[in-house]
């Protein structure tokens, strides 16, 4: 449930409030143990979500790093070819 979170830290172009957000949604889902909450625990789940995603861009906003940002295409294509290597057959 949780392969969709990603590092969000050191890229450039920074991380988006929509990968914040995602990153956010997948973490309180695996917490939760709840792809998608019943009406009754919605609102808790909603605010579950903007807490992580405000306590994350906090985090990502304070971090200091001297290494030079990461470009994200470079990093997808090491991922491809990773996943390549791992399920060929």
């Amino acid at each position: 449930m949780c392969r969709n979170i990603r590092p969000l830290h050191n890229f450039a172009p920074p991380a988006t409030e929509d990968e914040v957000d995602a990153a956010a949604l997948q973490y309180v889902r695996k917490v939760s143990g709840s792809a998608k909450p019943s009406q009754a625990n919605q609102a808790a789940f909603d605010r579950a979500v903007a807490e992580v995603a405000h306590a994350t861009r906090h985090l990502l906003d304070s971090l200091v790093t001297t290494a030079p940002p990461k470009d994200r295409e470079v990093e997808a294509e090491k991922a491809r070819a990773r996943a390549a290597v791992r399920y060929a057959r």
